[in-house]
């Protein structure tokens, strides 16, 4: 918590979302729902909030939901994810990467939504950092979107994929959905304010599915990419 809002500062803000002061606020949201199913799905959010009161603070983040866990691609990831964050503090990949695992997770399943990233909220300068470098790496992940994904997606774009492989993805895209509709705080407190449905909803893909029980074959990459995301937070 060394970079967020102090507790006097956030306790100045109100719980629900009708008790909010006047505020404003401006943000960027990328969701990619790619056609082949051995290219994972990728979100990435910068945000910046002020309150009339004068309280103001930044989040964001990206992070990565292979509808197949791949060792190299996941570590590929969050090898350049870190380094874009070393640039700014030491301590920024360890804590945010923390928090993307917390968060990017649903209870009722005890399963991530993906392999993480880095998230954070309610960042704001203090003596450990200032105004500038808070804006600078704020940006950075906006700028390393492109250039990180489209690595990802040009050694997976080719691979040949089959109808099993897409009915996989339509229930993987499915725990996406009950992740942004159950449990993200973007899609409450859009709703809840009153934003524009289309902007709010625009994260959910156009094709998902469910299946009851749904059990992978033993051995399969469907069971070792569920046995991945299976955990306890």
């Amino acid at each position: 918590r060394q970079f967020l809002l102090s507790e006097e500062q956030h306790s100045i803000i109100p719980k629900r979302s009708d008790q909010l002061p006047d505020f404003s606020a401006t943000g960027l949201s990328i969701v990619i729902h790619p056609l082949n199913p051995w290219v994972p799905i990728i979100h990435m959010n910068i945000r910046f909030f002020r309150l009339s009161t004068g309280v103001f603070w930044f989040g964001g983040g990206i992070d990565l939901t292979p509808h197949f866990y791949d060792a190299e691609q996941y570590n590929f990831f969050h090898s350049e994810v870190k380094k874009m964050c070393d640039n700014y503090h030491a301590d920024f990949y360890t804590e945010f990467s923390s928090r993307a695992d917390k968060y990017f997770y649903l209870p009722h399943r005890k399963e991530t939504r993906g392999i993480g990233g880095i998230f954070f909220d309610r960042l704001i300068p203090n003596e450990k950092i200032s105004l500038n470098t808070i804006v600078a790496f704020w940006k950075h992940i906006g700028q390393l979107f492109f250039p990180l994904y489209r690595e990802i997606v040009l050694k997976k774009c080719d691979k040949k994929f089959t109808e099993a492989d897409i009915q996989w993805q339509y229930l993987r895209r499915g725990r996406y959905v009950e992740f942004n509709l159950v449990y993200d705080k973007g899609t409450r407190f859009g709703l809840e304010t009153g934003g524009r449905i289309e902007s709010i909803l625009m994260s959910l893909p156009k094709y998902a599915s469910w299946q009851y029980d749904y059990k992978p074959d033993r051995g399969s990459e469907e069971e070792k990419t569920l046995r991945f995301l299976k955990r306890k937070l």
